[in-house]
């Protein structure tokens, strides 16, 4: 297989290996927080030490909502970046079918991506009639439960090991003064909340006839009903989280002012710059403690067409770069995330990583949402989820109703 040392120094037809003058690459993404700073951070160190080039950081603060029409507008009005970050799935899939985003093929044919990115979906979602567009950087799962050991303690009742027993520990927190579970006031928070739920307390095929076959009976029907029932719960306990992003829910348990947070793995770089330790600190449930599964979204750089020669043989470095096993390790244990590549030494992840790490060799993993329906869809859900957190009149019936309408339109 042709290693990225091959692929930076040897002599090539190939557009990504030209010879090229030093250039900088603008990157946009929208990780801002203390651990997603910490783990870009690596990626940019990567890319101005082991190439000729410089990394110039396009950070753009709030959530993925907030920052990807930023940057599907400039690449749609002519000010494109270098490479830019979106999530695995059909975030990119218009900008790829007009002609604005890269062909990634021969590099990935070079680098032999179809044979160490695992699982295959992760590039399958690159992948538009047979090209591949997109290098996938890392593996997020949604389908985690954190919990602080210190809330728990303060309590006086034992760390829970699954949903049920969260639920039931719920009252004993509030008594002590402590919010059962933290949640940012934002649709994406919510919504993926949902989405958890009915990944670790259905089948597997409820889900993905919801999600995948847009099957609005099934969504109306008596399993997906057990869910909002259980959304319902989590809106009682999370009732006093007065705070917005996702990392200043996390900070509630680092600070013992919450019991648990459903958040995505990048959860545990937040714990990692405050100096906790998994396992003793704090706890994780990937499951939510009741099954065995997890997802495989994540994030991947789109490299948008570029008219200099510099920078798009530049392009072709920092994509081939960000598949290298040192960065995907580097990267990755910043971030919280788990590596695309099957081949990387990960005997120094935490407790935490170990355990996602073991679940992907056990079981079949899921796709993620992004996967499966749309951007607009996502929305239409994400806009529903805000209206029954905020609106304790809104019944769990009449949110379900509502719910298998969006999926009955969705395509």
């Amino acid at each position: 297989m042709t290693t990225l040392r091959t692929l930076l120094t040897a002599t090539s037809a190939l557009c990504w290996l030209s010879t090229a003058h030093a250039t900088e690459l603008e990157v946009t993404h929208w990780w801002t927080s203390g651990g997603e700073a910490a783990a870009v951070a690596e990626l940019a160190k990567a890319f101005d030490s082991k190439t000729e080039h410089s990394w110039k950081d396009g950070a753009i603060a709030g959530s993925g909502n907030t920052a990807r029409p930023v940057m599907i507008s400039r690449i749609t009005g002519g000010d494109p970046m270098a490479a830019t970050q979106f999530n695995h799935g059909r975030q990119a899939e218009e900008l790829v079918e007009a002609g604005l985003m890269r062909d990634l093929t021969e590099i990935a044919a070079a680098e032999g991506w179809k044979d160490i990115v695992n699982p295959p979906s992760l590039l399958d979602a690159c992948t538009l009639d047979g090209k591949i567009y997109c290098a996938p950087i890392n593996i997020h799962s949604w389908q985690w439960l954190w919990l602080s050991d210190a809330a728990y303690k303060t309590a006086g009742v034992p760390v829970p090991t699954n949903w049920s027993e969260f639920v039931a520990a719920a009252p004993a927190l509030t008594e002590a003064g402590i919010v059962p579970m933290a949640m940012g006031q934002q649709g994406w928070q919510q919504k993926g909340a949902f989405d958890v739920l009915m990944i670790a307390l259905l089948p597997n095929d409820i889900y993905l006839k919801v999600y995948d076959e847009k099957d609005a009976e099934v969504a109306a029907g008596p399993d997906v009903a057990k869910i909002f029932e259980a959304v319902d719960q989590a809106r009682s306990m999370a009732a006093n989280s007065n705070v917005q992003d996702w990392n200043q829910a996390t900070n509630m348990l680092i600070t013992g002012k919450a019991g648990g947070q459903i958040m995505g793995d990048w959860a545990q770089g937040e714990f990692a710059v405050a100096g906790k330790v998994a396992g003793t600190d704090y706890h994780c449930l990937p499951g939510l403690g009741e099954k065995n599964v997890l997802t495989t979204g994540g994030d991947a750089f789109y490299f948008p067409v570029l008219d200099d020669p510099d920078q798009t043989a530049a392009q072709g470095e920092l994509a081939a770069l960000m598949l290298s096993p040192e960065v995907q390790v580097a990267f990755n244990l910043k971030k919280g995330s788990l590596p695309v590549r099957g081949d990387v030494d990960l005997s120094s992840a935490n407790d935490c990583m170990q355990k996602g790490l073991a679940v992907l060799k056990s079981a079949e993993p899921l796709p993620g949402g992004d996967q499966l329906i749309t951007q607009d869809t996502t929305r239409q859900i994400e806009d529903l989820m805000v209206e029954f957190f905020a609106d304790t009149s809104l019944t769990a019936a009449a949110a379900q109703e509502r719910f298998a309408e969006i999926i009955g339109d969705a395509d």
